[in-house]
């Protein structure tokens, strides 16, 4: 680009005036500061390597270089950091976060301390505040852990619950009750 004119500030900045339009400005330090020809668009190369653009909707994207990550900060509040390894967070003005990691794995964080995380291969994992959880697997069965238990429930209808003392109890759709004790011992079925 051709240069209109150049101006030199007594703080050592040095401004560049292109015949297109845009101002280039160079601080002593190293940063420089690119202003679009329509003041539009701002980008400032800091002497770091680290790049600030500013775009005409007000979108700031902010490029860590020692980190290699980008934070994009969009005008509804909306923050978006994309990292090197592949992993992407969002983060929402209401408080959530969304962030999915390399291998596609979601996880959402919600404001009232809830998780959710969804697997590639279907499985969603809930996670409540007082810390039980849902497993919903891709073949259709679902666990609930809780301080107390663990229970499986099969799409059969089958329902395997573990207690926290070690004895097992399994519900059978027939209506087939067996409870084993804590070293896997049978202590009462009721065969239909």
């Amino acid at each position: 680009e051709q240069i209109q004119r150049e101006i030199a500030y007594p703080d050592g900045k040095v401004e560049k005036v292109l015949k297109n339009g845009c101002h280039l400005i160079f601080f002593p330090n190293g940063t420089w500061k690119k202003v679009s020809s329509d003041a539009k668009t701002t980008t400032i190369t800091f002497f770091n390597g680290d790049v600030k653009q500013v775009m005409p909707d007000q979108t700031v994207i902010y490029y860590y270089a020692d980190a290699k990550t980008t934070h994009t900060t969009y005008p509804d509040g909306l923050e978006v950091l994309q990292f090197p390894n592949g992993q992407i967070e969002k983060h929402y003005p209401d408080g959530r976060k969304e962030i999915t990691f390399p291998d596609q794995t979601i996880k959402n964080l919600f404001l009232d301390g809830q998780e959710e995380s969804i697997f590639p291969d279907g499985t969603i994992v809930r996670v409540q505040r007082d810390g039980s959880k849902t497993i919903e697997f891709n073949n259709g069965q679902r666990e609930l852990h809780t301080a107390q238990f663990k229970r499986r429930e099969y799409p059969d209808g089958t329902v395997k619950t573990v207690y926290m003392n070690g004895h097992q109890e399994t519900k059978y759709i027939s209506g087939r009750v067996r409870v084993k004790d804590k070293d896997g011992n049978i202590i009462m079925d009721t065969k239909l």
